[in-house]
Protein backbone atom coordinates (compact mmCIF):
# COMPACT_ATOMS: atom_id res chain seq x y z
CA UNK A 1 0.00 0.00 0.00
CA UNK A 2 2.82 2.27 1.17
CA UNK A 3 4.42 2.13 -2.82
CA UNK A 4 1.00 3.35 -4.10
CA UNK A 5 1.02 6.89 -2.68
CA UNK A 6 3.90 8.90 -5.18
CA UNK A 7 1.72 8.00 -8.29
CA UNK A 8 -0.51 10.75 -7.14
CA UNK A 9 2.17 12.99 -6.07
CA UNK A 10 3.73 13.00 -9.88
CA UNK A 11 0.58 13.75 -11.55
CA UNK A 12 -0.02 16.69 -9.34
CA UNK A 13 4.15 17.96 -9.91
CA UNK A 14 2.81 17.21 -13.86
CA UNK A 15 -0.26 19.21 -13.18
CA UNK A 16 1.64 22.47 -11.69
CA UNK A 17 4.54 22.30 -14.37
CA UNK A 18 1.84 22.50 -16.99
CA UNK A 19 -0.17 25.29 -15.56
CA UNK A 20 3.38 27.10 -14.93
CA UNK A 21 4.17 26.45 -18.38
CA UNK A 22 0.27 27.42 -19.96
CA UNK A 23 0.22 30.69 -17.61
CA UNK A 24 3.86 31.78 -18.72
CA UNK A 25 3.07 31.25 -22.83
CA UNK A 26 -0.36 31.78 -22.71
CA UNK A 27 -0.78 35.36 -23.88
CA UNK A 28 0.84 34.89 -26.56
CA UNK A 29 -1.33 31.71 -27.89
CA UNK A 30 -3.82 34.30 -27.21
CA UNK A 31 -2.74 36.54 -29.60
CA UNK A 32 -1.90 33.74 -32.33
CA UNK A 33 -5.21 32.95 -31.92
CA UNK A 34 -6.65 36.03 -33.05
CA UNK A 35 -4.31 36.19 -35.43
CA UNK A 36 -4.88 32.98 -37.09
CA UNK A 37 -8.68 34.13 -36.91
CA UNK A 38 -8.91 37.38 -38.46
CA UNK A 39 -6.21 35.78 -41.21
CA UNK A 40 -9.02 32.90 -41.97
CA UNK A 41 -11.78 35.30 -42.25
CA UNK A 42 -10.37 38.03 -44.28
CA UNK A 43 -7.47 36.55 -45.76
CA UNK A 44 -3.48 37.63 -44.87
CA UNK A 45 -2.87 40.18 -48.01
CA UNK A 46 -5.48 42.19 -45.76
CA UNK A 47 -3.69 41.95 -42.79
CA UNK A 48 -1.46 45.21 -41.12
CA UNK A 49 2.42 44.37 -41.62
CA UNK A 50 2.23 44.93 -37.82
CA UNK A 51 0.33 41.97 -37.15
CA UNK A 52 1.63 39.44 -40.05
CA UNK A 53 4.90 39.78 -38.77
CA UNK A 54 3.77 38.67 -35.46
CA UNK A 55 1.70 36.04 -36.90
CA UNK A 56 5.05 34.74 -38.64
CA UNK A 57 6.49 35.08 -35.44
CA UNK A 58 4.41 33.59 -33.02
CA UNK A 59 3.86 30.84 -35.09
CA UNK A 60 7.14 29.74 -34.36
CA UNK A 61 7.21 29.99 -30.95
CA UNK A 62 3.92 28.20 -30.83
CA UNK A 63 5.85 25.26 -32.84
CA UNK A 64 8.52 25.76 -30.56
CA UNK A 65 6.01 25.10 -27.47
CA UNK A 66 4.82 22.72 -28.48
CA UNK A 67 7.95 20.60 -29.35
CA UNK A 68 8.79 21.44 -25.92
CA UNK A 69 5.20 20.02 -24.11
CA UNK A 70 5.92 17.06 -26.18
CA UNK A 71 9.47 16.43 -24.36
CA UNK A 72 8.37 16.79 -20.99
CA UNK A 73 4.59 15.01 -21.82
CA UNK A 74 2.50 17.52 -20.15
CA UNK A 75 -1.17 17.29 -20.22
CA UNK A 76 -2.82 15.92 -23.29
CA UNK A 77 -5.52 18.65 -23.29
CA UNK A 78 -2.68 20.93 -23.65
CA UNK A 79 -1.27 19.05 -26.75
CA UNK A 80 -3.92 19.03 -28.28
CA UNK A 81 -4.58 23.00 -28.31
CA UNK A 82 -1.08 23.84 -29.52
CA UNK A 83 -1.38 21.21 -32.28
CA UNK A 84 -4.56 22.36 -33.35
CA UNK A 85 -3.33 26.07 -33.31
CA UNK A 86 -0.05 25.57 -34.89
CA UNK A 87 -2.11 23.62 -38.03
CA UNK A 88 -4.00 26.66 -38.02
CA UNK A 89 -1.17 28.80 -38.30
CA UNK A 90 0.81 27.13 -40.42
CA UNK A 91 -2.28 27.50 -43.36
CA UNK A 92 -2.66 30.61 -42.41
CA UNK A 93 1.31 31.41 -42.97
CA UNK A 94 2.42 29.27 -46.15
CA UNK A 95 -0.57 28.14 -47.74
CA UNK A 96 -1.97 30.00 -50.74
CA UNK A 97 -3.78 33.08 -49.65
CA UNK A 98 -5.74 33.12 -53.04
CA UNK A 99 -9.16 33.12 -53.28
CA UNK A 100 -11.66 31.44 -55.28
CA UNK A 101 -12.31 34.45 -57.09
CA UNK A 102 -8.51 34.96 -58.08
CA UNK A 103 -8.52 31.81 -59.28
CA UNK A 104 -10.95 31.98 -61.64
CA UNK A 105 -9.14 34.81 -63.05
CA UNK A 106 -6.01 33.39 -63.16
CA UNK A 107 -7.79 30.41 -64.76
CA UNK A 108 -9.17 32.47 -67.69
CA UNK A 109 -6.87 35.13 -67.94
CA UNK A 110 -3.95 32.65 -68.19
CA UNK A 111 -3.32 29.16 -67.09
CA UNK A 112 -6.34 27.94 -69.58
CA UNK A 113 -5.11 29.20 -72.90
CA UNK A 114 -1.61 29.23 -71.71
CA UNK A 115 -1.99 25.00 -71.47
CA UNK A 116 -4.44 25.00 -74.73
CA UNK A 117 -1.30 26.01 -76.25
CA UNK A 118 1.07 23.64 -74.52
CA UNK A 119 -1.20 21.03 -75.51
CA UNK A 120 -1.92 21.99 -79.16
CA UNK A 121 -0.36 19.27 -80.79
CA UNK A 122 -1.96 16.61 -79.07
CA UNK A 123 -5.67 18.69 -79.56
CA UNK A 124 -4.73 18.84 -83.44
CA UNK A 125 -4.63 14.83 -82.82
CA UNK A 126 -8.40 14.99 -81.52
CA UNK A 127 -9.53 17.18 -84.44
CA UNK A 128 -7.95 14.86 -86.86
CA UNK A 129 -9.61 11.96 -85.10
CA UNK A 130 -12.95 13.24 -85.39
CA UNK A 131 -12.09 14.49 -89.31
CA UNK A 132 -11.18 11.48 -90.36
CA UNK A 133 -14.16 9.84 -88.70
CA UNK A 134 -16.52 12.34 -90.34
CA UNK A 135 -14.67 11.94 -93.66
CA UNK A 136 -15.19 7.97 -93.25
CA UNK A 137 -18.97 8.19 -92.60
CA UNK A 138 -19.48 10.54 -95.37
CA UNK A 139 -17.82 8.40 -97.75
CA UNK A 140 -19.24 5.07 -96.44
CA UNK A 141 -22.89 6.22 -97.00
CA UNK A 142 -22.18 7.75 -100.77
CA UNK A 143 -21.12 4.33 -101.36
CA UNK A 144 -23.67 2.16 -99.68
CA UNK A 145 -26.73 4.19 -97.58
CA UNK A 146 -27.44 1.00 -95.40
CA UNK A 147 -24.05 2.59 -93.66
CA UNK A 148 -25.80 5.16 -92.10
CA UNK A 149 -27.73 2.24 -90.17
CA UNK A 150 -24.57 1.17 -88.92
CA UNK A 151 -23.40 4.26 -87.90
CA UNK A 152 -26.44 6.32 -86.57
CA UNK A 153 -27.93 4.52 -83.64
CA UNK A 154 -31.97 3.85 -83.87
CA UNK A 155 -32.58 6.32 -80.85
CA UNK A 156 -30.33 9.50 -82.80
CA UNK A 157 -31.59 8.70 -86.03
CA UNK A 158 -35.53 9.18 -84.75
CA UNK A 159 -36.99 8.08 -88.03
CA UNK A 160 -34.44 10.45 -90.41
CA UNK A 161 -32.74 7.93 -92.91
CA UNK A 162 -32.46 7.02 -96.42
CA UNK A 163 -35.99 6.41 -96.39
CA UNK A 164 -36.77 9.89 -95.34
CA UNK A 165 -38.34 12.46 -98.39
CA UNK A 166 -36.26 15.60 -99.14
CA UNK A 167 -39.65 17.60 -97.89
CA UNK A 168 -39.67 16.22 -94.53
CA UNK A 169 -36.02 16.60 -93.98
CA UNK A 170 -36.27 20.32 -95.05
CA UNK A 171 -39.11 20.92 -92.29
CA UNK A 172 -37.73 19.71 -89.60
CA UNK A 173 -34.60 21.55 -89.91
CA UNK A 174 -36.71 25.25 -89.83
CA UNK A 175 -39.38 24.22 -88.01
CA UNK A 176 -40.35 25.91 -84.38
CA UNK A 177 -38.74 23.52 -81.97
CA UNK A 178 -40.45 20.66 -79.66
CA UNK A 179 -43.84 20.67 -81.62
CA UNK A 180 -43.03 17.89 -83.70
CA UNK A 181 -39.52 16.78 -82.65
CA UNK A 182 -38.09 16.33 -85.85
CA UNK A 183 -33.89 17.93 -85.00
CA UNK A 184 -34.72 19.20 -81.98
CA UNK A 185 -35.04 15.69 -80.37
CA UNK A 186 -31.76 14.68 -82.44
CA UNK A 187 -30.04 18.38 -80.91
CA UNK A 188 -31.04 17.00 -76.87
CA UNK A 189 -29.46 13.71 -77.72
CA UNK A 190 -26.88 14.72 -79.77
CA UNK A 191 -25.84 16.84 -76.69
CA UNK A 192 -26.12 14.93 -74.12
CA UNK A 193 -24.19 11.62 -76.62
CA UNK A 194 -21.53 14.45 -77.07
CA UNK A 195 -21.42 15.16 -72.93
CA UNK A 196 -20.61 11.56 -72.21
CA UNK A 197 -18.39 11.06 -75.63
CA UNK A 198 -16.22 14.22 -74.07
CA UNK A 199 -15.93 12.65 -70.36
CA UNK A 200 -15.24 9.21 -71.58
CA UNK A 201 -12.37 10.40 -74.19
CA UNK A 202 -10.81 12.20 -71.77
CA UNK A 203 -11.07 9.78 -68.77
CA UNK A 204 -10.37 6.59 -71.37
CA UNK A 205 -7.44 8.26 -72.99
CA UNK A 206 -5.12 7.20 -69.89
CA UNK A 207 -5.24 3.80 -71.37
CA UNK A 208 -3.00 3.83 -74.13
CA UNK A 209 -4.77 6.66 -75.47
CA UNK A 210 -6.83 3.48 -78.29
CA UNK A 211 -10.41 4.56 -76.39
CA UNK A 212 -10.11 8.40 -77.12
CA UNK A 213 -9.10 7.77 -80.20
CA UNK A 214 -11.81 5.49 -81.56
CA UNK A 215 -14.39 6.93 -79.40
CA UNK A 216 -13.44 10.57 -81.15
CA UNK A 217 -13.78 8.88 -84.60
CA UNK A 218 -17.05 6.82 -84.09
CA UNK A 219 -18.77 10.16 -83.02
CA UNK A 220 -17.08 11.35 -86.24
CA UNK A 221 -18.81 8.67 -88.42
CA UNK A 222 -22.58 9.58 -86.79
CA UNK A 223 -21.59 13.06 -88.05
CA UNK A 224 -20.51 12.19 -91.60
CA UNK A 225 -23.27 10.12 -92.04
CA UNK A 226 -25.97 12.19 -91.18
CA UNK A 227 -24.01 15.00 -92.89
CA UNK A 228 -24.71 13.00 -96.19
CA UNK A 229 -27.67 11.97 -95.79
CA UNK A 230 -28.48 15.55 -96.25
CA UNK A 231 -26.02 16.58 -98.98
CA UNK A 232 -27.44 13.91 -101.15
CA UNK A 233 -30.98 15.16 -100.41
CA UNK A 234 -29.44 18.81 -101.45
CA UNK A 235 -29.70 20.19 -97.81
CA UNK A 236 -26.15 20.27 -96.74
CA UNK A 237 -25.64 23.99 -96.62
CA UNK A 238 -28.63 24.02 -94.61
CA UNK A 239 -27.92 21.30 -92.12
CA UNK A 240 -24.31 22.45 -91.87
CA UNK A 241 -25.64 25.95 -90.25
CA UNK A 242 -28.50 24.09 -88.39
CA UNK A 243 -25.18 22.34 -86.81
CA UNK A 244 -22.73 25.25 -86.48
CA UNK A 245 -24.99 27.16 -84.67
CA UNK A 246 -23.94 25.11 -81.64
CA UNK A 247 -21.94 22.32 -83.14
CA UNK A 248 -18.76 24.38 -83.40
CA UNK A 249 -18.80 25.14 -80.12
CA UNK A 250 -19.61 21.25 -79.21
CA UNK A 251 -17.66 19.05 -81.29
CA UNK A 252 -14.30 21.23 -81.09
CA UNK A 253 -14.96 20.77 -76.66
CA UNK A 254 -15.32 16.67 -77.44
CA UNK A 255 -11.34 17.27 -79.41
CA UNK A 256 -10.61 18.93 -76.65
CA UNK A 257 -11.19 16.46 -74.23
CA UNK A 258 -10.05 13.79 -76.52
CA UNK A 259 -6.41 15.81 -76.65
CA UNK A 260 -6.91 16.09 -72.81
CA UNK A 261 -6.75 12.20 -72.99
CA UNK A 262 -4.46 11.74 -75.65
CA UNK A 263 -1.56 13.53 -73.56
CA UNK A 264 -1.97 11.22 -70.09
CA UNK A 265 -2.25 8.29 -72.44
CA UNK A 266 1.00 9.83 -74.17
CA UNK A 267 2.81 10.21 -70.70
CA UNK A 268 2.06 6.28 -69.79
CA UNK A 269 3.35 4.97 -73.37
CA UNK A 270 6.41 7.37 -73.76
CA UNK A 271 6.97 8.35 -70.11
CA UNK A 272 10.86 9.43 -70.62
CA UNK A 273 13.17 9.76 -67.37
CA UNK A 274 10.58 10.22 -65.25
CA UNK A 275 8.58 7.05 -64.32
CA UNK A 276 5.10 6.87 -65.34
CA UNK A 277 3.65 8.30 -62.16
CA UNK A 278 5.55 11.14 -61.97
CA UNK A 279 4.68 11.41 -66.49
CA UNK A 280 0.92 11.47 -65.80
CA UNK A 281 1.16 13.79 -62.88
CA UNK A 282 3.10 16.31 -64.87
CA UNK A 283 1.21 15.72 -67.91
CA UNK A 284 -2.73 15.84 -65.63
CA UNK A 285 -1.49 19.80 -64.92
CA UNK A 286 -2.56 20.31 -68.43
CA UNK A 287 -4.76 17.88 -69.25
CA UNK A 288 -6.81 18.45 -66.32
CA UNK A 289 -7.12 22.22 -67.76
CA UNK A 290 -8.27 21.09 -70.50
CA UNK A 291 -11.09 18.59 -69.57
CA UNK A 292 -12.65 22.16 -67.70
CA UNK A 293 -11.95 24.16 -70.88
CA UNK A 294 -14.32 21.56 -72.67
CA UNK A 295 -16.80 21.47 -69.67
CA UNK A 296 -17.25 25.28 -70.39
CA UNK A 297 -17.61 25.13 -73.98
CA UNK A 298 -20.10 22.23 -73.75
CA UNK A 299 -22.07 24.70 -71.16
CA UNK A 300 -21.57 27.58 -73.63
CA UNK A 301 -22.86 24.87 -76.48
CA UNK A 302 -25.76 24.24 -74.17
CA UNK A 303 -26.82 27.62 -74.43
CA UNK A 304 -26.26 28.33 -77.88
CA UNK A 305 -28.59 25.37 -78.33
CA UNK A 306 -31.63 26.71 -75.89
CA UNK A 307 -31.43 30.27 -77.35
CA UNK A 308 -30.46 30.06 -81.22
CA UNK A 309 -30.92 27.05 -83.07
CA UNK A 310 -34.48 27.13 -83.56
CA UNK A 311 -35.47 30.96 -82.71
CA UNK A 312 -32.52 31.69 -85.72
CA UNK A 313 -34.02 30.32 -88.96
CA UNK A 314 -31.68 32.15 -91.60
CA UNK A 315 -29.13 29.93 -92.79
CA UNK A 316 -26.51 32.16 -93.30
CA UNK A 317 -26.89 34.20 -89.91
CA UNK A 318 -27.22 30.54 -87.90
CA UNK A 319 -23.49 30.01 -90.00
CA UNK A 320 -22.56 33.58 -88.44
CA UNK A 321 -23.20 32.85 -84.96
CA UNK A 322 -21.58 29.48 -84.79
CA UNK A 323 -18.18 30.48 -86.42
CA UNK A 324 -18.16 33.54 -84.50
CA UNK A 325 -18.05 32.12 -81.45
CA UNK A 326 -15.54 29.95 -82.94
CA UNK A 327 -13.58 32.79 -83.65
CA UNK A 328 -13.89 34.34 -79.86
CA UNK A 329 -12.73 30.45 -78.65
CA UNK A 330 -9.24 30.33 -81.04
CA UNK A 331 -8.86 34.46 -80.03
CA UNK A 332 -8.99 33.43 -76.24
CA UNK A 333 -6.67 30.29 -76.94
CA UNK A 334 -4.22 31.93 -79.05
CA UNK A 335 -4.14 35.08 -77.63
CA UNK A 336 -4.87 34.74 -73.77
CA UNK A 337 -1.87 34.72 -71.06
CA UNK A 338 0.50 36.11 -72.75
CA UNK A 339 3.37 37.78 -71.54
CA UNK A 340 5.21 40.54 -73.06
Amino acid sequence: MAQSRPKPLLQSQDQIRSARFRKEREADWTRLEKLVAAAERNGLQSMEFSDARDLSALYRQATTSLAIAREISLDKGLLEYLEALTARAYLSVYAPQERLGGLLTRFFASSAPQAMRRSVWYILAGFLCMGLGALTGYLLYFENSAWYHVFVPNSLAGGRGPGASTEALRNVIFQPDGIHGGLGAFATYLFSHNTRIAIFVFGLGVFACLPAILLTFYNGLILGAMYALHVERGLGWELGGWLSVHGVTELSAICIACGGGLQLGAAVLFPGQNTRRTALYLAGRDAVKLALVASLMLFAAAILEGFFRQTVQDTATRYTIGWSVGALWLAWFALGGRQR
